[in-house]
């Protein structure tokens, strides 16, 4: 009779997929976490540096100058770059949580899906900034096509080229 440690044993070392990779389902989720491991970092960055930004603007001089809109519009962006943080936080939490517990293909599958609602908040708060700082410097018109410019960028590059991408490469998988 095996134990389970053997069992587990046995089955890491079987390739489940025929993906051109030679591994076993646990160097699979270690690879995996480390690709998220990296995503997040580059994200993480990006998400300090507008917080940042976002924060050191309270304590200038013209930010008495904000119309009632304009605060609450940058109140709003301060909460999404805390929400973009917490959640690009989230995965590394977790994996602390559940720290040799045999439990990485799934803090992995909770990272993409945490690195996936982090990228939206923060496309929400890059496109937001932009607005927000033509709005201030330029004008309502211009924070308007900014706002609009950005989100087609963002849906082109983040969206439609990904898919194009994918279905580009199913086509070669299939011939």
């Amino acid at each position: 009779m095996s134990t389970a440690r053997e069992t587990h044993s046995q089955e890491d070392r079987q390739d489940d997929r025929d993906d051109g990779r030679d591994e076993t389902p646990t160097e699979r989720a270690d690879r995996n976490w480390i690709e998220v491991l990296q995503e997040l970092r580059v994200l993480q960055t990006g998400t300090q540096i507008l917080t940042g930004f976002l924060l050191a603007l309270a304590f200038q001089p013209a930010f008495a100058d904000l119309t009632d809109g304009q605060r609450t519009i940058y109140l709003s962006l301060v909460v999404i770059s805390a929400l973009s943080a917490i959640i690009a936080l989230a995965p590394v939490s977790l994996h602390r949580v559940l720290f040799q517990q045999r439990a990485k293909a799934e803090v992995v599958a909770y990272g993409h899906v945490a690195l996936i609602t982090a990228l939206f908040t923060v496309s929400v708060l890059v496109v937001g900034v932009v607005a927000f700082v033509f709005d201030v410097v330029v004008g309502d018109a211009a924070a308007w096509w900014a706002l609009w410019s950005l989100t087609a960028l963002i849906i082109v590059l983040w969206l439609i080229v990904p898919a194009i991408i994918r279905v580009r490469a199913r086509g070669k998988d299939q011939r």
